[in-house]
């Protein structure tokens, strides 16, 4: 009997373990599974363009980027991220449209008895869904944003036009490693022989790592922020304004981002970078397409939970950092802000490093602890407890919206609400 989208939802949820979910025991180590999969349905990535992008903060918001470029230099474009927000669609888009529910229940069915027998993980399963989706709906061009890491990671059986890394911090220490340069390392096996990378950010003590790959794979790489910068910036009209130097001369004067956090600064760069670097592959990206594209992301791509306003009286801004360097960035552009009174609604899960994140945090918030739904979540009585150890104050309302409508109880209309510390919590509200 054929599953309805409801169905096929639920059998994904409960059959095949989700490690944004679960956690690590949903982990799949190796690629083992997924090129099984991609062969039972035809090898789909083998036939569509693609860029590859990795990072432990940037990715997705660089991936959106990419995808609205592409998008305004008039290609047709697969952009596949993940976890999602709000709909399990939201991870396999084209121009900016959500996959259909009618497709998911197309792909389920049609292959659920090889499933079983492959027994793949709900990350797997969705990779090579949209592989096959974006054969079938002949994209030109795919941005595929790696899950976890890179070197193992089931979207890294394509053969990428080129490659982007982002930023390297801390994070999921038990499966990438415990220094950074062990996780620049599981990020940099995207890295492909003879396949140009773009790293966005310098970091001296990684910079050998990529170096190395690279050179081991005769791959030519970038280091953009060492090719382009960004000179002072300002905000108009709900857009971050800024200018890029390349080469001590401006090379795009005024131009215009609807991401507005402040951490997109170091992101656009390793995005322009690479959209620039696209010209040498062929593909023809205008100054007037990447003027376009990084002005509409958010419209082009449909993204949310970057420093997303979701209200202006009082100012209540929805962030999804939930890493050591996502939460540096957000606390530095809380800290460039004018408010009366700083309220987070402020949810983490367990396998996070809980107290370097506490430690970050500003002690004049009122904090409400809350949990997402999800088995993941730090129960809010326990973050409670150890934000007490260092110094944080507030309350706790275990649901996210009650949270949320706690925050905004207290509030004065000049008052700032931060959302977040899990990208369960930000979903929970948006």
């Amino acid at each position: 009997m054929l599953l309805n989208y409801q169905e096929v939802l639920a059998y994904m949820y409960s059959s095949l373990p989700m490690f944004h979910r679960v956690g690590e025991v949903a982990l799949k180590p190796g690629l083992d599974n997924i090129i099984s999969l991609c062969e039972m349905i035809g090898n789909p990535h083998k036939k569509f363009k693609s860029i590859h992008i990795a990072g432990t903060n940037g990715k997705g918001s660089s991936s959106h980027m990419l995808s609205a470029i592409f998008q305004r230099a008039g290609y047709k474009t697969g952009l596949y991220t993940s976890p999602h927000l709000k709909e399990f669609t939201e991870r396999i888009k084209i121009n900016g449209e959500d996959i259909s529910s009618d497709y998911v229940c197309e792909f389920v069915n049609s292959y659920q008895t090889n499933f079983e027998a492959i027994k793949p993980s709900f990350f797997e399963m969705t990779v090579a869904m949209a592989f096959k989706y974006f054969e079938v709906e002949n994209v030109d061009i795919a941005i595929i944003e790696v899950g976890l890491g890179g070197r193992l990671d089931s979207t890294n059986i394509i053969l990428p036009e080129a490659c982007l890394i982002t930023n390297i911090s801390m994070d999921h220490q038990a499966i990438l490693g415990n220094t950074l340069p062990q996780i620049a390392s599981e990020k940099a096996g995207i890295i492909k022989e003879n396949i140009p990378v773009v790293v966005s950010e310098t970091q001296e003590e990684i910079v050998s790592v990529f170096q190395d790959f690279a050179t081991k794979n005769n791959s030519f790489i970038q280091f953009a922020d060492q090719v382009y910068s960004c000179s002072e910036h300002f905000y108009s009209q709900s857009k971050l304004v800024i200018d890029i130097i390349s080469k001590s001369q401006v090379l795009y004067k005024n131009l215009e981002l609807d991401l507005v956090g402040n951490y997109q600064l170091k992101n656009v760069i390793g995005v322009i970078g690479l959209s620039r670097l696209m010209n040498s592959k062929g593909w023809n990206i205008s100054d007037e397409a990447i003027r376009k594209g990084l002005k509409d992301t958010i419209k082009l791509t449909n993204f949310k939970g970057r420093w997303q306003t979701l209200s202006e009286d009082p100012l209540i801004i929805a962030d999804v950092a939930h890493n050591e360097s996502g939460i540096k960035a957000l606390v530095a552009q809380i800290q460039s802000m004018k408010y009366d009174g700083l309220f987070w609604v402020l949810g983490l899960v367990k396998d996070k490093d809980i107290d370097t994140i506490l430690k970050l945090l500003p002690k004049d918030a009122q904090y409400v602890y809350c949990q997402a739904k999800i088995p993941r979540a730090l129960d809010a009585s326990e973050l409670y407890q150890k934000a007490t150890q260092f110094s944080l104050s507030g309350v706790v309302v275990h649901d996210v919206c009650q949270a949320l409508a706690y925050a905004k109880e207290k509030a004065n209309k000049n008052s700032l609400i931060i959302v977040g510390g899990s990208t369960f919590v930000v979903a929970e509200v948006i």
